[in-house]
C-alpha cells in the first residue's frame, strides 16, 4: 500500500519545559481542552500548558505551549489519569486510587475535598444518561474486586448511582449511556448497567497483551483484539466494520475520523476506517501514551509531548488523486461527509467525483469515467473542451479553475496515439449522445450538438444524418464548415433544411446529382430531391427547380406535382401553370393529366379532351404492323378505350375533327385499306364500348 500523509508529527511540549534535568521525572499522563493541556508525572505533580497554534500555508500548524502553573499533589505517587470536565470546571485526577476534583485554572482542590475513593481507572459518559447539565457521568473500575461503580460529579460534591459486578476482573472500561465496554480478565464483554445483562464479544488474553477499549462513536467501541487486529464492536456485540491490521504490541490507539491511529514501540500507524487499509506509517521510539482531544490527537514518550496534526482532509484527497489512486481518494472524500458542512461537502465531492472521472479517462477505463461525470454533474463541455477545434467559436466557455486534470488537450493525454485519440473520440461521441437530451445539457445545447455533430461527420458516422433530420440545437456556421471541410455536403443540405434556408439545400444537393460535386451519402439523391420539393411548400422554390427534375427524368420529375397533399396542391399550384410548363416533356403532360382526371377527378373538358387526344396521337404514333399487335399500342388503347368509357366530358367533334386532320381522310381514300383503319378508328371515338376486335 503506498503511503498518504494523513498527519505531521509535530512537538508541542519539549522536555526542557516540562521536567529540564529532572531524569527521574516522567509524563504518566495528559489531557487537553480547548487550548488547554494538562500533563501528570510520576512525582505525583500536574502541569498546566497554554497551547497555541499557528496555522501554516500548506493546512499544517506548529504549536507553542507556555507554562501557565506546576501544582504539585502532595503525593509520591504518579498521577495515573487526568480528565477535563469543561462544564464544571474541573479537572478529574487520578492519583493514588483516589480521584480528586481540581479547578481548572488553579489547579487547587475544590473547597469540599469531594473525591471518589478506591478507583484504579476511570472513563467519562460521553453519551450521558444524566440530562443534567451541571454533572458529569463518571464509570470508575473499583478496587473492590469484580466491580463497576457509576457516579455523578458535580461541581463539589459527587453521588455514586450504581454499583455492577462483573464476571471476571475488569482491566479497562469504555462507556457509553447504560453500555460499558469491558476488558476483563480473559475476553471484552459489552455490559448494559441499567439491565444487567452482558454480551460476550470476543477472548483475549491479558497476560500476555494490554487490553485496549476505546469509544469511538455513539454506540460503538475500538478493541485490541487477538493475532493484532483492531476490532470494532457496537453496543448490540457486532462489527459493522472490518478489523484493521495492527502490530501485536500496540499498547495505545486512538481516533481522528476518518482514521484509526495506533502507538506501539517503534511507530505510530494510521489506518483508514473506511477501507481498514494501512495509511500512513510514522517512525516514534518510546512513545507510551496516545489519546484523541475532541479531534487532536496528542502523543507523548516519558519526557516530551508532541500533536499528531491531521492534513486538511481535501488536501489529501487531492494528494491521492495527484497520484492517480482514484478509489482511495472517493472512499476518503465520502467519508468526509460528517467532517464538513452539508454545502461544502458537495461542492467539495462532485469537484472530486470529476477530477476521478478524468483520471480513468485519461486510462480510457471509459465506463468507470462515465458514471464519475454523471455523479459529479460534470459541464460536459469540460470534456469537450479537450478535443481542438469541437467547441464552436461562439462559445463562451472556460475551464474550471484550478483546473479539473492536468491536460491541454487530446494530444498531450494520448500522447499523439491515434488508436487511443479514436478510442477517446468514440466515447465523446457516446456520452454526449446520451447527455444531450438530459438536464446535464441544459443551458449548453448548442455546444454538445455542435461538438456532436463534428465527431459523427470526422467519422463518417451514420448517425450523423439521424442528428440531422431530428430536433437539434447545432450551430449553422460552426457546423456547416465543418461539414463542407469533410465534403458532407449531403449532410450540408440537411442542416440548410432544418435552419429552413430550403433554396441552399436543394442547390447543393442538385449540384450532387450534376456530378459537380462528389457526395456518395445517398444514390438515390435525385428521387431525395423529387421528395423534398414535393413537400416542399415553397413555389418559387418548386418551380426553379422543376425544368431540371423533368429534364432528369420526365416520369419522375413530374412527381413534384402529381404526388403533392391534395390540399396544398389545390390551394397553391394552378394546373394551367403547370399544363403550360409541360408542354416540352410529353410523357410527363401524360402523367400529369392522368392525375388531374383519374386521381383529382376534376371534370373540366379541356383535361379529358386534352389527355383523350394525347392518348389518340399515341396510338397513332405506336400503329403495330398489320401482322403483329405490340403491347405498346395495345396500353395505350387500353387507356384510352377506358377514358372515353367512363368520361362524359370530353369534346367529341373536337376529337372528330382532330383525328380526321391526322389522318389526312382524302390522301388515305385513295388507299382502301387506309381507309378501312380510319373507319375504325372512327368508331373507335365515336362507338362506346370501342370495338371489341381490330379488323373493321
Amino acid at each position: 500500500m503506498m503511503s498518504t500523509k494523513a498527519f505531521i508529527l509535530v512537538s508541542a511540549v519539549e522536555r526542557e519545559l516540562l521536567t529540564g534535568d529532572r531524569e527521574r521525572i516522567s509524563i504518566e499522563c495528559v489531557e487537553c481542552c480547548g487550548k488547554n493541556l494538562y500533563v501528570g508525572t510520576t512525582d505525583g505533580s500536574i502541569y498546566h500548558f497554554l497551547l497555541e497554534e499557528k496555522a501554516l500555508p500548506a493546512g499544517t500548524a506548529t504549536f507553542t505551549a507556555t507554562k501557565q502553573l506546576h501544582r504539585h499533589l502532595g503525593f509520591k505517587k504518579p498521577v495515573n489519569e487526568l480528565r477535563a470536565a469543561s462544564a464544571l470546571h474541573r479537572l478529574l485526577v487520578l492519583c493514588d486510587s483516589s480521584i480528586t476534583l481540581v479547578n481548572m485554572l488553579n489547579l487547587e482542590p475544590v473547597p469540599s475535598g469531594a473525591r471518589i475513593k478506591g478507583a484504579v481507572a476511570l472513563a467519562l459518559n460521553e453519551n450521558p444518561v444524566s440530562r443534567d447539565p451541571f454533572c458529569v457521568e463518571v464509570c470508575i473500575i473499583s478496587v473492590k474486586r469484580r466491580t463497576i461503580q457509576v457516579f455523578l460529579v458535580y461541581e463539589d460534591r459527587v453521588q455514586i448511582i450504581r454499583e455492577v459486578s462483573t464476571p471476571e476482573q475488569p482491566l479497562a472500561v469504555a462507556v457509553d449511556g447504560h453500555f460499558l465496554c469491558l476488558a476483563l480478565t480473559t475476553q471484552y464483554i459489552i455490559l448494559n448497567y441499567n439491565t444487567g445483562i452482558a454480551q460476550d464479544l470476543f477472548p483475549y488474553c491479558s497476560e500476555e497483551k494490554r487490553p485496549i477499549v476505546k469509544r469511538i462513536g455513539k454506540q460503538e467501541f475500538l478493541l485490541a483484539g487477538p493475532g493484532g487486529l483492531g476490532m470494532f464492536a457496537t453496543v448490540a456485540g457486532i462489527s459493522q466494520r472490518a478489523p484493521v491490521h495492527w502490530s501485536e504490541n500496540v499498547t495505545g490507539a486512538a481516533v481522528c475520523f476518518p482514521y484509526v491511529i495506533a502507538l506501539d514501540d517503534e511507530f505510530i500507524t494510521v489506518h483508514s476506517m473506511l477501507d481498514q487499509q494501512l495509511k500512513q506509517t510514522l517512525p516514534f521510539k518510546e512513545g507510551h501514551i496516545l489519546q484523541d482531544f475532541e479531534g487532536r490527537v496528542i502523543v507523548a514518550t516519558s519526557k516530551a509531548v508532541y500533536i499528531l496534526v491531521p492534513l486538511p482532509l481535501e488536501k489529501q484527497i487531492q494528494d491521492l488523486l495527484a497520484s492517480h489512486r482514484v478509489e482511495e481518494a472517493l472512499v476518503l472524500a465520502k467519508g468526509a461527509r460528517r467532517n464538513i458542512p452539508k454545502e461544502k461537502f458537495q461542492v467539495m465531492y462532485r469537484r472530486v467525483l470529476q477530477q476521478a472521472g478524468f483520471i480513468q479517462f485519461a486510462q480510457l477505463q471509459f465506463l468507470e469515467a462515465k458514471e464519475l461525470f454523471r455523479s459529479g454533474q460534470l459541464d460536459v463541455r469540460e470534456l469537450i473542451s479537450l478535443y481542438p477545434f469541437l467547441l464552436p467559436t461562439s462559445s463562451s466557455f472556460t475551464r474550471s479553475h484550478p483546473p479539473l486534470h492536468e491536460y491541454a488537450d487530446l494530444n498531450q493525454l494520448t500522447q499523439g496515439d491515434q488508436e487511443k485519440m479514436a478510442k477517446c473520440k468514440r466515447f465523446l461521441m457516446s456520452y454526449l449522445n446520451e447527455v444531450r437530451s438530459t438536464e446535464v445539457a441544459n443551458g449548453y445545447k448548442e455546444d454538445i450538438d455542435t461538438a456532436l455533430l463534428k465527431l459523427y461527420a470526422e467519422a463518417d458516422h451514420d448517425s450523423l444524418l439521424d442528428l440531422l433530420v431530428t430536433e437539434n440545437s447545432c450551430l449553422l456556421t460552426d457546423s456547416a464548415a465543418w461539414l463542407e471541410k469533410h465534403k458532407k455536403y449531403f449532410a450540408l443540405g440537411l442542416l440548410y433544411h432544418y435552419n429552413n434556408q430550403d433554396a441552399a439545400a436543394v442547390q447543393l444537393w442538385v449540384n450532387i446529382v450534376n456530378g459537380d460535386i462528389h457526395d456518395s451519402t445517398r444514390s438515390d439523391l435525385y428521387e431525395y430531391v423529387i421528395d423534398f420539393l414535393t413537400y416542399s411548400s415553397d413555389q418559387e422554390l418548386v418551380w426553379k427547380y422543376a425544368d431540371w427534375a423533368l429534364q432528369k427524368s420526365e416520369e419522375v420529375g413530374v412527381q413534384v406535382f402529381t404526388k403533392r397533399h391534395l390540399e396544398e396542391e389545390q390551394n397553391s399550384f394552378n394546373p394551367d401553370d403547370i399544363l403550360t410548363c409541360l408542354k416540352k416533356y410529353p410523357d410527363a403532360l401524360v402523367k400529369y393529366l392522368e392525375h388531374l382526371v383519374m386521381d383529382r377527378k376534376l371534370q373540366r373538358e379541356e383535361y379529358h379532351t386534352h389527355l383523350a387526344v394525347l392518348y389518340l396521337d399515341k396510338v397513332l404514333q405506336q400503329r403495330p404492323s398489320a401482322d403483329s399487335m405490340g403491347t405498346e399500342v395495345t396500353e395505350a388503347q387500353a387507356k384510352l378505350r377506358h377514358l372515353l368509357q367512363k368520361s362524359d366530358v370530353y369534346r367529341v367533334r373536337f376529337l372528330m375533327d382532330w383525328l380526321a386532320k391526322r389522318q389526312q381522310v382524302p390522301e388515305a381514300a385513295e388507299s382502301p385499306g387506309e381507309m378501312e383503319h380510319a373507319d375504325h378508328h372512327k368508331d373507335f371515338v365515336l362507338t362506346t364500348p370501342p370495338l371489341g376486335t381490330s379488323g373493321a
